[in-house]
């Protein structure tokens, strides 16, 4: 699944490509929302909150979650089963494919959609002292399930969970509890989605050579970066953990 970093990069390519320009073609293939025509509306603005993203014409507000598949694409790709929305401004031409989620709302209540959600790390209104708070609300909670829940902190995925807990020593199992700075974990966990907002390519390591940017995730088998020893992996689960033995407790 798409992590905050991707979804906000997204949002600014998309941003990029229509805001400010009106819409020549607004084709929505679901059918809840296949009789909505934004054509000849501006597009006043494109922007991400979490996983969330938000297409903001006119008095609507194009809502989409791309969940474990879903994409948009800023191209004149020929069109498949696969496209869920086109929307054209003269020769720009953006694609939703797959998009777990796809409505249109009123735009001045599109933050309904989001309101359940924890501070967003990527966000104007980031609050790490929240973020800290609703972390360690539940002490005795699993670190990695606290991480994943998008009503902590908004914009954490399966990679950035494994990593941030490599990086503060902590299996993806241990408590909540065990953590000796939630603060140090809730700054590194922004400072790693900032850094990684506008590339496509992640990087938690500081080392973006091909190969040697993430620390544990997919490595399994592979030696630690930091002691040698051979990383493990559990797949039982809903989301698949990687984690060092020795440099995890």
């Amino acid at each position: 699944m798409p992590e905050g970093d991707t979804v906000y990069h997204t949002a600014a390519v998309l941003d990029d490509a229509l805001t400010g320009k009106t819409l020549t073609r607004c084709d929505i293939r679901v059918p809840r929302y296949a009789g909505v025509d934004l054509t000849g509306q501006r597009v006043d603005e494109v922007i991400s909150r979490g996983k969330h993203l938000f297409i903001r014409v006119g008095q609507a507000s194009i809502h989409s979650h791309l969940k474990m598949e879903g994409s948009w694409r800023v191209a004149r790709a020929p069109l498949d089963h696969r496209v869920r929305i086109i929307l054209e401004a003269g020769p720009v031409r953006a694609l939703g494919i797959d998009l777990g989620v796809l409505e249109v709302l009123e735009r001045d209540r599109d933050g309904e959609a989001v309101a359940h959600l924890g501070p967003d790390l990527l966000g104007a209104d980031w609050d790490p002292d929240t973020a800290v708070a609703n972390l360690m609300a539940d002490p005795h909670r699993p670190l990695a399930a606290a991480l994943l829940d998008q009503t902590v902190l908004a914009g954490i995925g399966n990679v950035y969970c494994n990593e941030l807990c490599f990086v503060v020593g902590r299996l993806p199992t241990a408590p909540v509890a065990a953590l000796a700075d939630p603060a140090r974990l809730v700054a590194r966990a922004h400072e790693m989605l900032w850094a990684n907002r506008l590339r496509w390519s992640r990087c938690t390591t500081g080392d973006t050579r091909p190969g040697r940017q993430l620390w544990v995730y997919g490595r399994a088998g592979k030696p630690c970066r930091r002691c040698g020893t051979c990383v493990q992996c559990d797949s039982s689960g809903s989301r698949i953990s990687f984690w060092c033995p020795s440099c995890q407790r």
